[in-house]
């Protein structure tokens, strides 16, 4: 039987034993070490303190009220473990003394020393550090050696500090001689890193500070993941060019860490105090929603969860400074950076390792999703696809309702076979604000119809045979080398509509994140199959195309990793056949999400897809509609591009959360302007 004396009072530190280090106070620290233990049985918290009665249950002890007269500064701990033994009427073989004042005791080590008592090597066995230390009194004498004589340290025999952690005893001992020595005492080596006594301020601190690289880290169970953004996602500074703009630092690291999080069903949310664009740029980059400019992130808190219908209790937060102590408290496991204020690492149940814009937020994420459980194997039962709308994931970014806008600059054979115009296409797209390009890829002996390819063509490289253009203005494996080169550059995905099996094949082995398969590929199943097997994501367009053609193709691609495009294949595409109201019938038949190809000039039709459910847009792009070639004169121009991007994300941050809340923007008239009467 393992006894943990833990009374409510505490001259060094008050109420010490409720104290939180990493998260948990120490107490149930205590508890959690005894009950993990093979060789204890049952463990008791001998207390006169109800909070600390309540936490030691809530940790799984047996809880024994200790009397006032052996609650007191000069008190035994002796005394509290004898009487819990004689309040419980138990007669065990070995008792353990476990002290809450060690934060950090090992389970193997208590095992051992129990084991050293049942074995018969001691009668009673006490934690120590070994040490070879050389000890003086205050007056200058050696205490454990002459100072005449200085062995080295690979000389002398290890002495033990009794460290207090925790003392085995045979129980009839402890009875008969009345206290924890008696018969033949062994010492239990502990290592330094575990032999701290918390009896003072100072040493609380330490072993806070200590916490977070003693500890196992252990899952984190919750179903929404809520972060502040300064010193969380960022080092917490901002860096200022010349021209006023500000910059943060944050990891790539927690870009993928977000994108797993989100892929296992939890929920995310960036909270912030700031209304600074860097902070929605980073969370349309991340694909989370944000909340800015908020004077009080509890209430706010508290109102997301409420409409989001989660436990609190499974709900984890992540801060680093005073004001996000208030969130803290609202939920189940509060997260602190390492370098946190002292204030929230003492109210942390979790103290991450990583600093903010160092990985903290990947590490955050990396534990929850260990917590989930694995995705089922089982194979899904036949019948209609069940509505999900995704996400779907595309490298590090996720792709769906919900999710920011998947805008994709549609380079197609705008290139004309330049390596050079496509990389300047790759600039324009990026500078946009894009998050993709793509590009078309066939092989021209297979896909050039026959009867049209020996028919002569004018081009800008003079007169040839179509199967000659076609040719001349494929890209091969050198030009999309450094295609892929400069769009990781940019930070781009890119990808391409493969118009044959042997461009799939090759699309493999340029490892692109996900294929596209063109609206003139619908039907060509042995197209299809060969997508499927590569197990990568697709987008599906559906321009001239019937349900049942989507149906068949759909039946060979599959739901898991498919995202659908309505499209109507007219070029230039006019307004009374976009039929934007077919987004809605995709999303409902098939249950995945859909997107919007676009081929019409200007911008609203595309706009008006976003606002009607579009998770991804695409459009042709080109450096000048002038250009020569059949796709230019439908494409974007750069300035229509950026214009393109930036009202899709404006309308996204139009479209809100659905939280409703009074803004700061309204503070001032609603203090001015309303009224209210009863």
């Amino acid at each position: 039987m393992a006894v943990v004396p833990a009374r409510g009072g505490s001259a060094g530190v008050p109420l010490k034993n409720l104290a939180l280090v990493g998260g948990v106070p120490l107490v149930t620290r205590a508890v959690r070490a005894c009950l993990a233990a093979e060789l204890v049985d049952q463990v008791v918290v001998s207390t006169d303190h109800d909070g600390i009665a309540a936490t030691a249950r809530e940790a799984g002890a047996l809880v024994v009220e200790r009397p006032a007269e052996l609650s007191g500064a000069t008190a035994s701990s002796e005394s509290a473990v004898l009487h819990a033994l004689d309040a419980l009427g138990a007669d065990p073989e070995v008792v353990v003394l476990v002290q809450c004042t060690s934060a950090f005791i090992d389970p193997e080590d208590l095992s051992a020393a129990v084991r050293r008592v049942l074995d018969g090597e001691a009668d009673s066995v006490v934690s120590g550090l070994p040490t070879h230390e050389f000890l003086w009194t205050a007056a200058g004498a050696g205490v454990n050696h002459d100072p005449a004589v200085r062995p080295r340290r690979q000389d002398r025999e290890p002495q033990f500090r009794e460290n207090g952690a925790f003392y085995a005893m045979r129980a009839s001992g402890l009875r008969e001689h009345g206290h924890r020595f008696f018969g033949r005492t062994a010492v239990q080596p502990v290592p330094a890193r575990h032999a701290i006594e918390v009896d003072e301020p100072g040493d609380l601190e330490l072993v806070r500070a200590l916490a977070p690289f003693i500890d196992r880290p252990e899952p984190i169970d919750v179903d929404a993941v809520i972060t502040d953004f300064d010193g969380v996602h960022t080092d917490d500074r901002a860096y200022v060019d010349s021209d006023g703009r500000e910059m943060v630092l944050v990891s790539r690291s927690d870009g993928m860490g977000v994108s797993l999080l989100r892929r296992s069903g939890v929920k995310v949310l960036i909270m912030s105090t700031e209304h600074n664009p860097v902070v929605a740029a980073r969370a349309r980059k991340l694909g989370v929603p944000v909340l800015q400019g908020l004077a009080d992130k509890r209430t706010v808190l508290r109102d997301w969860l409420h409409i989001e219908g989660l436990d609190p209790a499974r709900v984890a937060y992540v801060g680093n400074d005073v004001n996000d102590l208030g969130p803290m408290g609202e939920v189940g496991w509060p997260v602190a950076t390492p370098d946190a204020h002292p204030r929230v690492r003492a109210a942390a149940r979790v103290v991450l390792t990583r600093n903010g814009g160092s990985g903290a937020v990947r590490e955050l994420c990396d534990r929850v999703v260990a917590a989930r459980p694995e995705p089922s194997a089982q194979a899904v039962p036949a019948g209609p696809a069940r509505p999900r709308f995704g996400p779907v994931a595309i490298g590090d970014t996720l792709v769906g309702d919900g999710e920011p806008v998947y805008v994709i600059g549609e380079i197609g054979i705008n290139h004309n076979g330049d390596l050079d115009i496509a990389r300047r296409l790759i600039d324009v797209a990026a500078e946009a604000g894009c998050q993709a390009v793509k590009f078309q890829k066939r092989t021209p002996a297979i896909c050039v119809p026959e009867e049209q390819k020996g028919q002569i063509r004018q081009t800008p490289w003079g007169e040839m045979t179509y199967l000659e253009y076609k040719e001349r203005t494929e890209f091969g494996r050198d030009e999309y080398a450094a295609i892929a080169e400069h769009c990781a550059g940019r930070g781009l995905h890119w990808f391409a509509s493969p118009w044959d099996v042997p461009s799939v094949e090759f699309l493999e082995e340029m490892d692109v994140l996900v294929h596209k398969v063109a609206s003139a590929g619908v039907a060509d199943h042995q197209l299809l199959r060969a997508l499927a097997a590569t197990g990568k994501p697709v987008i599906l367009s559906t321009g001239m195309s019937t349900l049942s053609e989507i149906d068949a193709a759909v039946e060979i691609l599959g739901t898991d990793r498919l995202i659908m495009m309505h499209a109507t294949s007219t070029y230039p595409l006019p307004p009374e056949e976009a039929n934007l109201r077919t987004i809605t019938t995709l999303k409902e038949r098939y249950g995945v999400p859909v997107g919007y190809s676009g081929h019409e000039r200007g911008l609203q039709i595309s706009l008006a897809a976003v606002t009607l459910g579009a998770v991804c847009v695409e459009r042709h792009i080109t450096l000048d509609r002038t250009m020569w070639g059949s796709d230019h004169a439908a494409s974007l121009e750069p300035a229509g591009l950026e214009h393109l991007v930036r009202d899709i994300r404006i309308i996204e941050q139009a479209k809100g959360d659905g939280v409703k809340r009074v803004f700061p923007g309204e503070e001032a008239p609603k203090a001015r302007l309303r009224r209210v009467t009863a």
